[in-house]
């Protein structure tokens, strides 16, 4: 069932910064238990655990003005569900799709494809010429990429990050 009829997407509001971190951390606290899976707890610890926690902060700092990011968030029933952060360089008319979530309750009927329309369109209003979006290529990150290929991301140069304890 598709929750997308009822779904409305508007401008992030100062107020909606609780909703943001709750869905934050509900969307990748999955993410980060596998990386530390596959890392094992001291790589992870070592190399991966700060990064994660410095999500919060990234977040933050999105939303903040003059950050050079839109964000835009999703609503189910006048309740936030979701979020894209958009930027668009009007030097190189590239579009940028940075850290986004739609909360785990509400994922799997439309929102993310929903936000990730809204967010192209963004970038086409605004010149942009191209739209790029990251996603780990992990298994904690298949719906993700699941839902970029829906919205229309096909071109993919696929990269791995390795790392070891020294």
């Amino acid at each position: 069932m598709s929750d997308t009829a009822e779904i409305r997407i508007r401008p992030v509001q100062d107020s909606d910064g609780l909703a943001l971190e709750d869905i934050r951390r509900a969307a990748f606290e999955p993410v980060f238990a596998s990386f530390r899976a596959l890392l094992g707890d001291e790589l992870y610890e070592l190399a991966q655990a700060k990064e994660d926690a410095g999500q919060a902060d990234m977040l933050r700092g999105l939303v903040a003005p003059g950050s050079g990011w839109e964000v835009f968030v999703a609503e189910l029933n006048a309740k936030v569900i979701g979020f894209v952060a958009v930027k668009v360089n009007a030097e190189t008319l590239i579009g940028e799709i940075g850290l986004n979530a739609v909360h785990p309750a509400h994922a799997g009927h439309g929102t993310g494809t929903a936000l990730y329309m809204h967010a192209l369109g963004h970038m086409k209003r605004a010149g942009a010429r191209v739209a790029t979006v990251a996603t780990g290529g992990d298994a904690s990150h298949a719906a993700a990429r699941r839902a970029y290929e829906k919205a229309g991301f096909q071109a993919a140069i696929p990269s791995v990050w390795l790392c070891r304890l020294l």
